[in-house]
């Protein structure tokens, strides 16, 4: 991958960053610390690998990506919208009553969408049925699942796991958005599910760690995904908050929306990052 690549995905991430905080402010409500974790990982599957068209969306050939962590709609929306499945203004539409942009994604009001979810550990299993209906059908398109760590300590998600495995599902890819805070805390306050990647290899899966802020790292990973019979676990370790300082690291944010004052200081970070990246 080419560094001028690499800096329009970081361009592209920024834009993502600031969807987010556009649209939780707005509304007045909903998550952007596991939002802003979430966006590099997002941003490279739609605008480095995944097969997808906004102007097909329902593309029976298309790659699906399935939101497990159901709560960081606003990353999703904000990279399908500089996707082109949406105008980008609509973010500003958030979680109105009427809006098409609803809390949690649903598959039935937004085109882009491949699961309504939000109900924790019920994602990864529905993405599973996905890549086993293209095993089934003899279709190449590839199942993007993303988790968050504290949804790994539902047992769902080790049924799915378990049932990937057996069913060979070497289709499917899970990101763990590993940024260590859950809503009432740190992973090892609530109730750490770790060492994820030893039990993910447990269950059967090629598991690769690594840094999920860092898009180089991303993409490597994302090409090292083989077709081996065994389903790809990519671990990564993020920030929750990223791009927003105050928001960094700070369990508060996980689901609490900026007021004008800290919206201005969140798009004012952003655009600055935005300009030393060559983006304006």
């Amino acid at each position: 991958m080419s560094d001028a690549k690499v800096r329009q995905l970081e361009i592209m991430a920024c834009k993502a960053r600031m969807g987010v905080i556009e649209g939780t402010f707005n509304a007045k409500s909903g998550h952007p610390g596991g939002s802003l974790s979430a966006v590099d990982i997002l941003t490279c599957l739609y605008f480095s690998k995944m097969n997808v068209d906004p102007q097909n969306p329902k593309d029976p050939n298309r790659d699906r990506l399935v939101l497990s962590k159901g709560h960081a709609a606003p990353a999703l929306y904000a990279v399908l919208a500089l996707k082109g499945y949406f105008p980008f203004d609509e973010l500003k539409t958030l979680r109105k009553s009427d809006a098409r942009l609803q809390g949690h994604p649903s598959m039935c009001m937004l085109p882009g969408l491949d699961m309504s979810t939000g109900s924790l550990g019920q994602g990864i299993s529905a993405a599973a049925g996905m890549a086993l209906a293209g095993k089934l059908d003899h279709k190449d398109y590839k199942v993007y699942a993303i988790l968050g760590d504290g949804e790994c300590e539902e047992g769902q998600v080790w049924e799915a796991a378990m049932f990937a495995a057996h069913k060979e599902l070497d289709n499917l890819v899970a990101f763990v958005d590993f940024n260590n805070l859950q809503i009432d805390g740190t992973l090892d306050e609530v109730n750490a599910p770790t060492p994820l990647p030893e039990k993910f290899t447990a269950f059967g899966w090629d598991v690769m760690e690594i840094d999920g802020n860092n898009i180089p790292e991303i993409l490597e990973a994302l090409d090292r995904v083989t077709a081996n019979g065994k389903p790809t676990a990519i671990i990564a370790k993020t920030v929750k908050g990223k791009g927003v300082s105050y928001m960094e690291n700070v369990c508060g944010w996980h689901g609490k929306a900026p007021n004008k004052e800290e919206y201005d200081i969140a798009m004012a970070e952003l655009n600055d990052e935005l300009g030393r990246l060559g983006g304006k």
